[in-house]
């Protein structure tokens, strides 16, 4: 079939369409279902980490986004583009625009604004040690400035209410799947992990009913007993809540809540600090619902 013009402006890269359509981040994600597993790896990685991306070799893209530079490439000529510079230099242009525009609005606020200005946290010559802290404490300001209120006050409740919460996550979420389940049990709330594809792991996803409440914990590429779990809740009805740092992970798709954080980091690993300020400000945020009752049971808990 012969394209039309209006169908070869939709399907062209960024970089080739006229300024005021798409960006790079709309348009991936407009074709995200047609990538092959490995470049969803890759279009993940770039959507929600613009900023390092812009900034990145294909090598250090690859290594986060966990595959290789090789597909990276492919990625980079799916999309239309000749190869990585291409695509990173319509990174780049979205992310200046972004800057463009947050600066109008700070400087629209006057003196008062600009005399609110925040001294950066380490000077430019940092060492990694300090790249990595600074790193962090931006991860969880990204994070707070995105999380929705309703979203938040929603998961909340929804923990606060449900007979039972079943935690899935694995690997390097297991930690912070166990950390949320202890937080629970402190408010004497029923609290269980899938943490593994254990014989008493896949009988707690055997009991999941409409009471349930499911929250599936993924950084990247969500693993499959997570995915399982979040199908199996959705099919019986159980409420879903998902905490990610992927806005196109499986995971995100499958729940009926979503919480995003930002794990952006210098080092050879994700950053999790956002991850866990986000946990435990949620077990806060049950708590502070009836503090007196729940501060007594926390003493007693202090003095065994």
């Amino acid at each position: 079939m012969k394209r039309t013009p209006d169908t070869a402006l939709a399907t062209a890269p960024p970089s080739q369409q006229a300024h005021g359509h798409q960006t790079l981040s709309a348009y991936i994600q407009a074709r995200f279902d047609e990538f092959s597993r490995s470049q969803k790896d890759v279009a993940q990685y770039i959507v929600d980490h613009l900023d390092e991306v812009a900034f990145q070799t294909a090598e250090e893209l690859a290594r986060r986004a966990n595959t290789s530079s090789s597909t990276v490439v492919r990625f980079s000529q799916a999309l239309g583009f000749e190869g990585f510079p291409e695509l990173q230099g319509s990174a780049r242009e979205e992310y200046r625009r972004r800057h463009e525009r947050g600066g109008a609005r700070a400087g629209a606020g006057g003196a008062g604004s600009r005399a609110a200005v925040v001294e950066p946290l380490f000077s430019l010559d940092q060492n990694e040690f300090e790249a990595a802290i600074a790193a962090d404490h931006l991860n969880v300001e990204e994070t707070a400035r995105k999380a929705s209120r309703s979203e938040i006050e929603a998961t909340i409740e929804a923990i606060a209410s449900a007979d039972k919460v079943l935690i899935a996550g694995t690997d390097q979420m297991a930690f912070f799947a166990s950390y949320l389940r202890h937080l629970l049990m402190l408010l004497d709330l029923r609290a269980e992990i899938v943490a593994s594809p254990s014989q008493e792991a896949l009988a707690r996803l055997g009991r999941i009913d409409e009471n349930t409440l499911v929250i599936g914990l993924s950084a990247g590429r969500p693993h499959a007993l997570v995915v399982r779990a979040m199908k199996l809740a959705r099919h019986r009805k159980a409420k879903t809540v998902a905490i990610t740092d992927a806005t196109l992970s499986e995971v995100a798709k499958l729940a009926g809540i979503r919480l995003y954080y930002s794990s952006n980091s210098p080092a050879y690993v994700r950053s999790h600090a956002a991850l866990l300020s986000m946990i435990q400000a949620l077990a806060y945020g049950v708590y502070a619902r009836d503090a007196a009752q729940y501060a007594d049971r926390i003493k007693a808990f202090r003095l065994k």
